[in-house]
């Protein structure tokens, strides 16, 4: 889908290191926080249906009905061949779950929802992991340590800082989340954040653990998907032959949480929050 939606706009293109990196002006953040908004209203929508009984396909109708009453464009439909407008991984899938009729939801699952639009050439991209009744205990201190390291990334999102700042942070919080919740959590490395702006993935990509201090000087202008996953075990993966779901190699539950956050000479601003 490289191009799709980018309606004429483009963001100034700056050289980092090799890297194509885009550097927005504040109007032109601005525009990707319509975009961003939409997926935030998006997610709302998904949240309030998502229950026992429900499947994932319908879950994906709605989104899809709710981005284009928007004024958008579902950012994954049709993206290298993908199917559907949300990602709706449940349980043990990681990522790239495909929704489907046949994915009923039941009381105990997770799905993580991962939901990107286009408005006018711009792109949002967050994602949320939602309880679907009553989970365990267990599955409830996951999700609240990947939401907690996404917070911890997104503070980390400062103008002069570097790009591993935030992949520090996110490892950092989900390190004292892991402690405090006795558990031993894992931190995905084959997938992580990535550039946004006129398209849905551009440079840089941000790994989600690392030592502070190293990759790209953080400008304003900039903007990341910030998106940490974590695993109730062993971080390895494996993709199921389906060709896009991602799910963790040991069965155990993951979660993933997301939003589009721009750097900014006040601190990072968080496009998709409402």
């Amino acid at each position: 889908m490289n191009g799709e939606g980018r309606g004429g706009v483009r963001g100034a293109l700056a050289r980092f290191r090799g890297r194509d990196v885009e550097v927005k002006t504040r109007g032109e953040l601005e525009a990707m926080r319509v975009a961003g908004l939409l997926v935030a209203r998006t997610l709302e929508a998904v949240t309030t249906l998502a229950k026992p009984g429900v499947s994932t396909a319908d879950l994906d109708a709605l989104a899809e009905q709710t981005i284009r009453d928007g004024n958008g464009v579902p950012s994954f439909l049709g993206y290298h061949g993908y199917p559907a407008s949300i990602c709706a991984s449940v349980n043990d899938q990681i990522v790239h779950g495909i929704p489907s009729a046949a994915q009923v939801l039941a009381e105990g699952d997770l799905v993580s929802v991962d939901c990107g639009a286009i408005v006018e050439g711009w792109h949002g991209d967050a994602a949320v992991t939602l309880e679907i009744g009553e989970v365990s205990a267990a599955d409830r201190a996951l999700s609240a340590a990947c939401a907690e390291s996404l917070q911890a990334g997104i503070a980390a999102a400062l103008p002069g800082g570097r790009l591993t700042d935030i992949s520090h942070a996110v490892q950092t919080a989900v390190e004292k989340a892991a402690y405090r919740d006795g558990a031993d959590y894992g931190i995905v490395a084959e997938y992580g954040g990535h550039g946004i702006g006129t398209s849905m993935h551009m440079d840089p990509f941000l790994p989600n653990f690392g030592d502070a201090g190293h990759g790209l000087r953080l400008r304003p202008g900039m903007a990341l998907a910030i998106e940490p996953m974590i695993t109730a075990g062993e971080p390895q993966t494996r993709e199921l032959d389906d060709g896009w779901t991602v799910v963790t190699a040991d069965g155990k539950r993951a979660v993933h949480w997301e939003h589009t956050v721009a750097i900014t000479d006040d601190g990072p601003w968080v496009l998709t929050a409402a």
